[in-house]
C-alpha cells in the first residue's frame, strides 16, 4: 500500500488533485484510516491514475473519464467515446485554421486599408425559411420600393404570419452593377403555408453561408461597404458563392430617417 504522498509522486498527480478524485469518486482509496483519515492507494491503482492522466490529454472531462473507466473491458464502447473525441477535435482543428485565416488577414489589411476597416465583416450561416417573394425587372435600384408594395399590397389580406426571426431583405440576380433594368427579388420570411398570387410566389429558401456586414446609417454606404466586404473575402481563404443580397433590419418601412437605417450586406461564400 502507498501513502498518498508516495502515490503523487509516482502516479504524477498532485494530492490535491487525488483528494478532488476521491471526493467525486473517480479514484477512490483503496484503503482510508477511520481515525486518522490519511488514504492508502495500491499499486495497481497507478494504471488508473496513468489512464486518467492519458484521457485528460486527449481533452476528455472528468465526467466522461469516470465513465470510460468502466468501459476499458469492451474495446467497442471505449474505441466509440474516441472516435467521438477525434472528430470533436477535428472539427475544432478546422475552426482553428479558419480563425488563423482570419487573424491573419486582418493583420495584412491594418495600415493598408484603414477605411474599410470600420467596417466589421463576419462569416455566418443564415438558416433555412419560408418566404413570400417577388422577383422582377426594375427600372433602377431606387425603385425597389415597388417591389416591397406589390409584396405587402399581395400579402396583406392573406393574413400572412411573420417568421420568427423575420428576415426582409433584396437579392441582386444580375450579378454585376446595372444602370437599368435591373433583376431584383424581395423576400419576407414568413410562418405557414399559403397559395401563390398574381405576383407572390410562396417558397423555401435553403440555408446559405454569407460574408456580412452589418451597418447603420444611410444607404449612400452600400457600395463602399459592399466593396470592403468582397475584398474581405478575397484575402479571407473564401470564395463567393452566388449573388449578393441586403437584409434590412430597420429599413424605411420602420423609420424616415436614413440615418436610422440598419442594413447588413451578404455574399453568399463557400471555403476555398
Amino acid at each position: 500500500m502507498l501513502r498518498i504522498g508516495d502515490f503523487s509522486k509516482l502516479a504524477r498527480v498532485s494530492i490535491r488533485m487525488l483528494r478532488h478524485y476521491d471526493q467525486i469518486g473517480l479514484l477512490i482509496p483503496a484503503q482510508t484510516d477511520p481515525f486518522t483519515g490519511y488514504r492508502y492507494y495500491a499499486e495497481a491503482q497507478l494504471t488508473v491514475a496513468s489512464r486518467i492522466g492519458a484521457l485528460k490529454d486527449m481533452g476528455f472531462g472528468l465526467a466522461a473519464i469516470d465513465q470510460m473507466l468502466k468501459s476499458y473491458d469492451d474495446p467497442e464502447k471505449l474505441a466509440e467515446y474516441l472516435r467521438l473525441k477525434q472528430l470533436e477535435l477535428e472539427e475544432e482543428s478546422e475552426k482553428t485554421k479558419d480563425r488563423l485565416i482570419l487573424l491573419e488577414s486582418m493583420i495584412l489589411r491594418l495600415g493598408k486599408d484603414d477605411q474599410k476597416m470600420k467596417y466589421d465583416v463576419m462569416v455566418k450561416e443564415l438558416p433555412q425559411r419560408e418566404v413570400a417573394s417577388v422577383r422582377d425587372i426594375i427600372p433602377a435600384y431606387n425603385q425597389e420600393g415597388l417591389l416591397w408594395q406589390t409584396l405587402m399590397s399581395e400579402i396583406g389580406p392573406l393574413n400572412v404570419q411573420d417568421g420568427d426571426p423575420c428576415y426582409t431583405l433584396a437579392i441582386f440576380h444580375d450579378g454585376e452593377h446595372k444602370e437599368e433594368n435591373v433583376d431584383v427579388e424581395v423576400q419576407k420570411s414568413i410562418r405557414g403555408s399559403y397559395a401563390n398570387t398574381e405576383h407572390v410566389v410562396f417558397k423555401m429558401q435553403q440555408a446559405v453561408l454569407v460574408a456580412s456586414c452589418t451597418f447603420k446609417g444611410s444607404y449612400d454606404q452600400c457600395s463602399e461597404v459592399s466593396e470592403s466586404v468582397a475584398n474581405w473575402i478575397a484575402s479571407s481563404g473564401y470564395d463567393f458563392a452566388g449573388t449578393s443580397f441586403f437584409i434590412y433590419h430597420v429599413s424605411p418601412y420602420e423609420t424616415q430617417n436614413p440615418d436610422e437605417f440598419v442594413t447588413e450586406i451578404c455574399y453568399p461564400v463557400r471555403k476555398k
